[in-house]
This record gives C-alpha cells, sequence and structure tokens, in this order.
C-alpha cells in the first residue's frame, strides 16, 4: 500500500501563498489518482483539488478555483498543492488522499469516499 506525508502547510499573511507535498512512499504514485482535502475546525471535510494520474483531468472545489493549482511530478512520487491568495477562509488541516487509478489513468475523483489512503494533514493558518 502507498503512504502519504504532507509537508508545506505553515502561518503566512492573508494574499500570500504556500506550496504543499504530498509525498508516497511504498508504492509508486504514478499508479494512483490524487486528492486534496481540508477540514478546518466545526466544520465538514471539504474538497479541494483532484488530479489523474496522467494529469489529463483536474477538478477544483469552488472557493478555490483561480487560486489553487495541483500538480504532480511522478518522477518524484509528490503532488503539489499550490495556493495563491490565500485569505482566512483557507484556514485548515489539508490532506492528501490517493486511490488506485483505472487503467486508462484519465479518473479523478471529488467524492472523499473514493479515497483509500490518506495523510495525517498539515496546518495552514491565514492570517488576516
Amino acid at each position: 500500500q502507498v503512504q502519504l506525508v504532507e509537508s508545506g502547510g505553515g502561518l503566512v499573511q492573508s494574499g500570500g501563498s504556500l506550496r504543499l507535498s504530498c509525498a508516497a512512499s511504498g508504492r509508486a504514485l504514478w499508479r494512483y489518482y490524487v486528492g486534496w482535502f481540508r477540514q478546518a475546525p466545526r466544520k465538514e471535510r471539504e474538497f479541494v483539488a483532484a488530479i489523474s494520474r496522467n494529469s489529463g483531468t483536474i477538478f477544483y472545489g469552488e472557493s478555490v478555483k483561480g487560486r489553487f493549482a495541483i500538480s504532480r511530478d511522478n518522477a518524484k512520487n509528490t503532488v503539489y498543492l499550490q495556493m495563491n491568495t490565500l485569505n482566512p477562509e483557507d484556514t485548515a488541516v489539508y490532506y492528501c488522499a490517493a486511490v488506485l487509478s483505472d487503467s486508462s489513468g484519465t479518473y479523478a475523483s471529488t467524492g472523499a469516499a473514493t479515497y483509500e489512503y490518506w495523510g495525517q494533514g498539515t496546518q495552514v493558518t491565514v492570517s488576516s
């Protein structure tokens, strides 16, 4: 099975940027499609972004469209989430998740229940 470790979180001022990384070990990440989710205190887990195995299919949550960008480097076994123009509403623990891709490599999902493997999360705090 694949193990996922998120990094890159921290404290940033409103309007700033961060880049999160999701590094995989145990299995080659190119076999999986990957999603990012976040959960703020007292709120439901929220879909942020997802990317297919071949990077041909990408989805974003409505609240992050135009500000966040997901990408992957299969050679480095890593998926990234570039977050720009951050605001306090982006404050949350961010999780990456993965599930074995279909044979086409074009599928990705916005549903948390779809994903089998999860990282421990990285805290992102945006100050006003």
